[in-house]
């Protein structure tokens, strides 16, 4: 489905059909705002090069240059929640919530032996009050951010780069990847689900939120905003690579209409040259971070005051792009002044 046709089925949807409530949701317009709010602090717009280019016409051929820039673009806006379909994010549970569940209650249903229909935080563990159960489970969405789109059309004023994501479009919902999401398969037989150490968000042993791998809804974390962190890490590390043992779309974008871009490579845990995270629910924050803070010496830890009562939680992922306008037929070669992302 082409992106024009696709969003404007979306506005359709939430125009006509009611929204039940959730204590903790946000909307398109809020996801715009809060976007906007942190772009001084998360974008990190520089001038970071030259780009040459070859321009030939029937007078002759000259080299023309344009700046080559860098900064970040919210490419997703990644969810982690409890029930499947209740995507904190309103237009979304409206229009995708619901077939999402009914295809994972549908064929997979009866051939999972979990429970898909009412699958938030179910925990594991034995009757034995001595048991640490904090085995939860939750679901997780990947859908292109709302300004996505919009940084197509003013690429070509040559001040922004073309994101690869397209507006609320879904790269991945878990509830279409159940068996993998659900049941680890083949996930668990990864080298970094089995061997502690590998791909953690913190740094282990000493201090780590979980790990990437496997990368499905279970997580082991007493505290939820961690769990929830992890779950969106995990859902950012399938969709911004190619070949996944999982039912997703991959980030791939074009080249960029009217430019050369650049585009970030894929998401790794802690590094902030891949991408950074800023909460939209249940808090707003205006700056940007990765996950696997050290809050050792916190008394609240990192998760303190940013639990929310119905488990609802939303991120906004950052990722790094050069880019310079296109200024003849032909790229020759570009110049860096600096180092970026920085």
């Amino acid at each position: 489905m082409k992106a024009p046709s696709y969003l404007s089925f979306l506005l359709a949807t939430v125009l006509f059909f009611p929204v039940a409530g959730n204590t903790s949701t946000i909307t398109t317009p809020g996801i715009v705002a809060k976007t906007t709010a942190a772009a001084l602090s998360c974008m990190r717009w520089m001038p970071i090069g030259m780009c040459f280019w070859l321009r030939c016409s029937w007078s002759g051929c000259r080299v023309r240059t344009s700046i080559k820039i860098g900064h970040y673009n919210p490419d997703l806006v990644v969810s982690s929640y409890n029930e499947l379909g209740g995507n904190p994010w309103v237009e979304i549970r409206a229009t995708l919530g619901l077939a999402q569940k009914s295809a994972a209650t549908g064929l997979l249903g009866t051939l999972l032996p979990l429970p898909i229909d009412s699958a938030g935080n179910r925990t594991e563990g034995s009757g034995n009050k001595r048991d640490h159960k904090n085995l939860v489970f939750r679901e997780a969405d990947a859908i292109g951010h709302p300004l996505s789109s919009l940084s197509g059309i003013v690429a070509g004023v040559g001040l922004l780069c073309q994101s690869q994501t397209t507006s609320f479009f879904p790269y991945f919902q878990s509830g279409l990847d159940a068996l993998s999401w659900r049941q680890e398969v083949p996930e668990i037989f990864y080298p970094a689900s089995l061997l502690p150490g590998l791909r953690e968000i913190g740094t282990w042993p000493l201090q780590t939120w979980g790990g990437v791998y496997p990368r499905t809804g279970w997580t082991t974390q007493a505290e939820e905003p961690k769990a929830a962190a992890i779950n969106a890490q995990r859902s950012g590390d399938i969709v911004t690579r190619t070949g996944q043992p999982h039912v997703y779309i991959p980030i791939i974008g074009s080249s960029g209409s009217g430019q050369r871009v650049w585009p970030p490579g894929p998401l790794v845990e802690k590094d902030r040259s891949t991408g950074t995270w800023q909460m939209l629910v249940p808090n707003t924050e205006t700056s940007c971070n990765v996950f696997g803070t050290n809050d050792l010496a916190s008394l609240t830890g990192w998760g303190g005051g940013r639990v929310d009562s119905a488990g609802d939680y939303a991120w906004n992922l950052w990722r790094p792009y050069q880019c310079c306008r296109r200024r003849g037929q032909w790229f020759l070669f570009d110049i860096d002044w600096f180092s970026y992302p920085p």
